[in-house]
């Protein structure tokens, strides 16, 4: 008779939440929902505690689960950070903490912002987790949904690799958002996680579908960054964490996840141009002064974004950029004049060549999929290794 494990592996939700009732409800019961939960027998012998002690108590499961721990995979514990809302989150969240304790392996923490101003996401994060007890971190969205799935499918690959971020592919609601980034998210391969990390989408596997060892976050001086509202601090920490010696990305090649897209989202605080300074300065820092870019690079595209590119690079980084390289007609075998606002002069004349004349490395200023395919098909006809010849910065 096979021996039963004593202790199981906890699997800790972490949720912030400012204002966000309305979806309270379709959120956790996501999280029911999925095959690792388990539904007890005898509810009606569980107690509840009253609103104070459930705010307060951090350090402690409910007795009544602790013995149904062994008949379940996983225990689910969801720590939920309410960042100083001024609805009826709180009172919510309360109910919702009644309605887990008829699950047997399933608790929840609530943590409250007292601090009487919001604090952003970073800092909701990071209070769930320092009150969370769970050896996996699971990040979920209270505006998104989990299928049926996620936690076990995920749990089963954070086991393998315990110095990865887990990700997942996921369904976009509505299904017309967004559907250039959803197809880049979704299709792109493994191989290419760590390689197609400067575009404008951010991280390679979305923040809303990450699983990770607690290792992975301890590993990150600081946790999320606590800036505040406007803060990438998903990206920030993505950065950090492919930095590390061993830091990996990793996928479950499924939908997991049920992705909104709304108006009242987070990702809107964020500025495109907070994104473009913090890809650019992790580009110049970890690319840009290895071989053989740090011996010269050519910049594709000559037009807006390639020119914004340039100038943005730091004075010394201006000296690598060898040329850059186009299709059209009317900009090949011109030169682009850099103007020094400063100096008040031109410090800077770079040829304009056609695509075909390159030599790498490049950098690619060009959005994908945008072209019906032309700029694909002429990157393609380069036979170029993408990460060795060629970096995309889109």
């Amino acid at each position: 008779m096979p021996q039963q494990r004593e202790i199981n592996d906890i699997i800790s939700v972490i949720i912030t939440i400012l204002n966000g009732s309305k979806w309270i409800t379709n959120c956790m019961q996501s999280i029911l929902q999925q095959t690792a939960v388990k539904k007890t027998n005898n509810a009606q012998g569980v107690t509840t505690t009253n609103i104070s002690s459930r705010t307060t108590s951090l350090n402690h499961l409910n007795k009544e689960k602790k013995s149904q721990r062994n008949l379940a995979e996983v225990f689910v514990e969801v720590c939920v950070f309410d960042d100083c809302s001024s609805d009826c989150t709180f009172q919510m969240l309360c109910e919702w903490e009644k309605k887990l304790k008829e699950y047997d392996n399933v608790d929840m923490r609530i943590v409250t912002n007292m601090t009487g101003a919001s604090k952003g996401v970073g800092y909701g994060r990071n209070k769930a987790i320092a009150a969370s007890t769970g050896s996996y971190l699971c990040f979920q969205d209270v505006d998104d949904e989990m299928l049926p799935g996620r936690l076990l499918k995920q749990y089963h690959l954070a086991k393998q690799y315990k110095n990865a971020i887990i990700g997942s592919k996921f369904v976009r609601i509505p299904s017309n958002a967004t559907c250039r980034f959803t197809k880049w998210a979704n299709d792109l391969s493994e191989e290419k996680f760590n390689l197609q990390i400067f575009t404008s989408n951010g991280p390679t596997i979305i923040m809303p579908t990450w699983m990770c060892h607690r290792q992975v976050y301890d590993c990150i001086q600081g946790g999320f960054c606590e800036d505040g509202s406007g803060c990438p601090e998903d990206l920030l920490f993505f950065y950090k964490h492919i930095k590390q010696k061993n830091g990996q990305i990793k996928r479950v090649n499924e939908c997991l996840v049920k992705y909104r897209y709304h108006t009242e989202s987070t990702t809107f605080s964020v500025h495109a141009a907070t994104i473009w300074n913090i890809r650019l300065k992790y580009l110049i820092e970890n690319q840009l002064q290895n071989i053989p870019w740090k011996e010269g690079f050519t910049i594709w595209n000559a037009g807006k974004q390639g020119r914004r590119f340039f100038r943005d690079l730091p004075s010394l980084e201006k000296f690598k950029v060898k040329a850059f390289c186009d299709v059209d007609k009317n900009k090949i075998k011109k030169n682009y004049h850099y103007y020094d606002m400063e100096k008040r002069q031109f410090t800077f004349s770079i040829p304009i060549i056609h695509f075909t004349q390159v030599k790498p490395p490049l950098i690619i200023c060009m959005k994908l999929d945008l072209t019906n395919g032309d700029f694909e098909r002429n990157l393609k006809s380069l036979q170029l290794i993408e990460g060795q010849d060629y970096i995309l910065f889109t």
